[in-house]
């Protein structure tokens, strides 16, 4: 199998600025909420460097059913592993333009599941690597719920000293729901962005928005006219918590279409996949709301298993009707829902919830098919730790089997995420500092920002080994 592959910012950067341009467009600037502008800095080997994380692929895998199977790897950058990794590069390079033409320092806030704090914090680093910016100019807090912890990865920005106290990483107890980490941060940001930066001297952004994402999740449509256009009906398949990637990629496909791009296919029909902790976005596509009630009810079975067999759209067989198959996927009620279902009402498409058993079910299946496109799974599932991928392609399969997949010539699967324990260090416990709501999250952004004057001005005096820095740590309680 062949793997077409390109550098989905740098060989499209004319059709990246034309995103950033339409989305400056649609942007409110009386709000008082900090936003840079869409715009990232001229070209330069410093900038080609800073996105050179940028990889991306196609490989068709084979078929299933007789339907003709791709994979969009989005996996490529060995740092993070997921497609958080563009979204992430565009964010930090729109702060960097700001810095270049302000001269004003930023500091990012944001919440994450572990996946979007991970590639946040590679795309500072990286842009600290490539000259691009000054530690002192642009830092990053990032708030992670306690079930999310293991799956956050380690780097220099959390073991080398100085790095580390301008770049924290703080945890919410496990007493609180993951969510809380939205919640905690929306109000701070709401609440005192300009105490912060009377207080500090520096901006603060909370990127944790749609277009944020949007614009980068547009260049998804690109790659894809590039290197593995459709002449028919093309069904995409993703592992989704609140379809930022699905409606990024609907966004670059509009602008393509505004293009008059040729050979452009049918409208996109789109699979949501998700699991049973948070099926929020497959209920609401469904039923046309978020209750739970609409979820099929599971018998025991003699096994201590749970079955149901009266809704396709949910596992016949799971260990439990919450099962939590990956922290991760972690939203509830996404306001995205009522787009995504409009779309998808126009277009075609359904959702599917997988569980574990499903995937653990199909596991030597999907191990072969992603063979072909370079993706070397574990002999032992219980290794990997980003279930996305394997749920795309368990509920792609388990959608065609029970005949809920929309009528299609092709199908490509989004390769959003894919990573084993032996890919990563977690953080460590000591590297942790605990917040329980959003004052606690205030002092941490607030002494970090009087710590990044302090740390060193080039990225060669930063040390990539472990340090013996110590901060207030978790008790184990509260991982």
């Amino acid at each position: 199998m062949r793997i077409r592959h390109q550098n989905a910012i740098l060989d499209n950067l004319e059709f990246l600025r034309e995103a950033l341009q339409k989305m400056e467009i649609f942007t409110d600037r009386e709000t008082e909420i900090f936003s840079p502008p869409f715009d990232i800095p001229p070209e330069s080997p410093a900038l080609s460097n800073f996105f050179s994380a940028a990889a991306i692929g196609v490989t068709e895998i084979g078929s299933y059913s007789g339907i003709p199977i791709s994979v969009l790897d989005l996996m490529r950058n060995p740092r993070t592993r997921t497609t958080k990794t563009f979204p992430s590069l565009i964010i930090v390079a729109r702060a960097v333009r700001h810095i270049q033409v302000t001269g004003e320092p930023i500091t990012i806030v944001t919440p994450t599941s572990a996946n979007k704090g991970t590639a946040l914090r590679d795309a500072v680093l990286r842009a600290y690597e490539a000259g691009l910016v000054r530690p002192d100019q642009l830092t990053i807090t990032t708030l992670v719920p306690a079930s999310s912890l293991p799956k956050l990865w380690s780097s220099p920005l959390s073991d080398e000293p100085s790095l580390h106290r301008t770049n924290p990483v703080a945890a919410l107890s496990a007493e609180q729901p993951p969510g809380q980490v939205k919640e905690i941060v929306q109000e701070l940001v709401s609440t005192r962005t300009r105490e912060f930066q009377a207080v500090t001297g520096r901006h603060l952004w909370h990127t944790l928005s749609l277009d944020n994402y949007r614009v980068a999740d547009a260049l998804r449509a690109m790659t894809e006219q590039c290197l593995h256009p459709s002449s028919g009906k093309r069904v995409h398949v993703h592992s989704v918590s609140s379809a930022f990637g699905l409606l990024g990629h609907h966004f670059g496909r509009k602008l393509l279409e505004q293009r008059d791009e040729p050979n452009l296919g049918e409208p996109s029909a789109y699979l949501l996949v998700q699991h049973l902790a948070r099926p929020d976005m497959v209920l609401h596509l469904h039923h046309g709301d978020f209750a739970y009630d609409h979820l099929p009810a599971y018998q025991v079975t003699p096994d201590g298993l749970y079955r149901q067999e009266e809704d396709p759209h949910y596992p016949q067989l799971t260990n439990h009707p919450a099962e939590l198959l990956d922290s991760t996927f972690y939203t509830a009620q996404p306001s995205t829902s009522g787009e995504m279902d409009t779309i998808i009402a126009s277009q075609g498409g359904a959702g599917i919830v997988v569980s574990r058993l499903e995937c653990l079910e199909r596991y030597r299946e999907i191990s072969s098919l992603l063979a072909n496109a370079g993706v070397l799974m574990p002999n032992d599932p219980e290794q990997l730790r980003e279930w996305s991928l394997t749920m795309a392609m368990t509920g792609m399969m388990t959608a065609v089997d029970r005949g809920i997949l929309p009528r299609c010539d092709d199908i490509l699967v989004h390769g959003s995420g894919y990573y084993t324990s032996d890919d990563y260090t977690p953080i460590p416990g000591r590297s942790l500092l605990p917040v329980e709501k959003s004052d606690d999250l205030w002092e941490i952004v607030v002494q970090a920002a009087a710590f990044s004057s302090e740390t060193p001005s080039s990225p060669h005096e930063y040390s990539s080994e472990p340090s013996d820095a110590t901060t207030p740590e978790l008790g184990e309680s509260e991982l």
